[in-house]
């Protein structure tokens, strides 16, 4: 079996998403390790191991994501090559969502807004609130370094001992604002707020921040779909955040199905449609 692989390189998590030439998904997943380049060898290693491959079964390597930049030459001897982020992102958030255009939304270290769809893939901002703005933050407020810990302390917090709401400040009714919508995060930092309540504080204020950007995004373009991607679409409290910006703006948010692998699927078609070949995006 010939096969075509998409490797997202991050600081030190990569993905990996391999097709066959024909465009039939073989496999995905990740690798952690301390540097870039050790974290995309041994995610190739892997790749390769648990598919039962050979490295002349491998066509073609796709890289993107920051750490691309750092691969001089060819992987093992296969051609490599790489392709712009954005340009994965967008491919990668229409393939897993099977939306024909949309919003996509790469929540990363940072966050990524990306606009693809028939007119083509355009990076139309970003924001520096991401993951590391999740982890910088909980590491200082309640000693969280990692995100299994973050989820497991998130799940115990409340955001009435956190965030000041419209109910804290208004006695009467805005017409378009619920009692419970935020209106300061952190606003309210009652003395009796504990770590799993400031965890999910940070938690509430990165994923409004990051919705709300998408919402303003979605107005000024005159979309409704907005395709979530990234490693942050593992923490099931955006879920929730994004259902209620749903419901308050009208704007569709979808996390697909392995929107933790969108750049590197992305990666990988990128050279499939260059070859004029189909593929199987979900």
């Amino acid at each position: 079996m010939s096969v075509v692989i998409g490797i997202d390189v991050g600081g030190s998590t990569t993905k990996i998403v391999g097709y066959s030439s024909e465009g039939k998904l073989v496999s995905m997943l990740k690798v952690e390790a301390a540097d870039p380049l050790t974290s995309a060898y041994g995610a190739l290693g892997k790749f390769i191991n648990e598919n039962g491959l050979a490295l002349k079964d491998v066509k073609q390597i796709i890289l993107t994501g920051v750490g691309a930049s750092l691969f001089k030459k060819d992987i093992y001897g296969i051609p490599t090559s790489t392709v712009d982020e954005f340009k994965a992102i967008g491919l990668g958030g229409l393939a897993l969502s099977g939306k024909k255009e949309g919003l996509i939304v790469s929540m990363g270290t940072g966050t990524a807004f990306v606009r693809a769809g028939a007119g083509g893939i355009r990076h139309i901002g970003g924001s520096g609130v991401g993951g590391g703005t999740v982890l910088g933050l909980c590491s200082k407020l309640s000693g969280a370094t990692a995100f299994k810990t973050v989820e497991e302390l998130a799940e115990k917090g409340s955001l009435k001992r956190v965030d000041l709401n419209i109910e804290d400040i208004s006695k009467g009714v805005i017409a378009t604002l619920s009692p419970d919508t935020t209106a300061s995060n952190f606003g309210k930092m009652e003395d009796g707020a504990t770590a799993e309540d400031l965890t999910l504080g940070v938690l509430n204020m990165t994923f409004q921040t990051i919705g709300m950007m998408a919402v303003f995004a979605c107005r000024n373009d005159d979309m409704k779909d907005v395709i979530v991607t990234g490693t942050l679409t593992q923490v099931p409290f955006a879920k929730k955040v994004f259902q209620a910006l749903r419901k308050m703006h009208g704007v569709n948010f979808i996390i697909p199905k392995n929107a933790i692998y969108a750049t590197a699927t992305g990666a990988a078609l990128s050279y499939l449609h260059h070859n004029g070949k189909k593929h199987g995006g979900r």
